[in-house]
């Protein structure tokens, strides 16, 4: 009679205890505000942040200025610079900080050992990296306005004429649609390199040297399908590896987006899937 009632007593335990353990898609869905929440609070608090947002800023204001100052005349067309071009060319290197802020909003938690509390608190993966994409995306938008803002103001500090605007509104869209998207490749890489060090220099080195020593050799229209080859097509600006043959075989801007688009896909599900194989630590 005593062991049938512990036999039931401890059946019955082991059912409450899987009840209480499994956890429904719904109940992730629901946490998915508060992992917001809580990413936001950790990117207000790193120092890197506001030094990446003063350095967009910065950036954009001096390098239109010195166009404006000292070059003067497009050296692909002969004219001069006007606001209408000039505003976005600072996007392109803000793009890359962008991506920079979106490693360091993964590899800064696997640095500082935040990263096991985090996947303690949200068992849910895929929830701690969606709203590292969403936060990560909202702030890289915030810096394509100011990018775009302080290229403008340096512009105009350089005494450059207006010249033709008609398409500086779709220019600033697609731009805006870059930078937001940005944080979103740096976090697969982060996911992926794990080292805040090493994936920052990636970044930046495939960026600045890699990919435009590829476009010297390379057939165009493999190139045009590089990341920020396709990064430069949605800006409509020209980079320092490209020439006659990578501008005539330059996709159109939504084909770019998609380009760019897949190197973000294929980096965050990469990053996901080696999120869930290894272990926290």
């Amino acid at each position: 009679m005593t062991l049938h009632f512990t036999t039931q007593l401890t059946g019955t335990l082991d059912m409450d205890c899987r009840q209480l353990t499994t956890r429904q898609r719904s109940d992730d869905i629901a946490a998915f505000p508060a992992a917001l929440r809580s990413e936001w609070i950790k990117v207000r608090s790193l120092r890197s942040t506001p030094g990446l947002f003063g350095g967009v800023v910065v950036i954009g204001v001096l390098l239109s200025w010195i166009l404006a100052t000292f070059v003067k005349t497009d050296p692909n067309t002969g004219l001069p610079f006007r606001i209408g071009q000039t505003f976005v060319f600072s996007t392109w290197l803000t793009m890359v900080l962008a991506i920079v802020m979106g490693t360091l909003s993964f590899t800064s938690e696997v640095q500082h050992g935040t990263l096991p509390t985090a996947l303690t608190t949200q068992p849910a993966r895929w929830v701690i990296v969606a709203a590292k994409a969403v936060v990560g995306s909202g702030l890289g938008l915030v810096m394509g306005v100011l990018g775009m803002a302080a290229g403008f103001g340096g512009a105009v500090l350089g005494g450059l004429e207006a010249g033709d605007t008609s398409a500086s509104l779709a220019t600033a869209g697609w731009g805006l649609l870059l930078t937001a998207l940005a944080p979103m490749l740096g976090l697969g890489i982060g996911m992926i390199i794990r080292h805040s060090a090493a994936a920052t220099t990636s970044v930046l080195v495939w960026a600045l040297v890699i990919e435009n020593l590829t476009k010297s050799f390379a057939p165009a229209k493999f190139t045009r399908l590089l990341p920020f080859s396709a990064a430069a097509g949605l800006l409509g600006i020209k980079t320092a590896g490209d020439n006659a043959k990578t501008m005539a075989a330059a996709l159109s801007r939504t084909q770019d987006a998609l380009v760019f688009s897949g190197y973000i896909a294929l980096a965050i599900a990469i990053g996901t899937a080696l999120l869930y194989r290894k272990d926290a630590n």
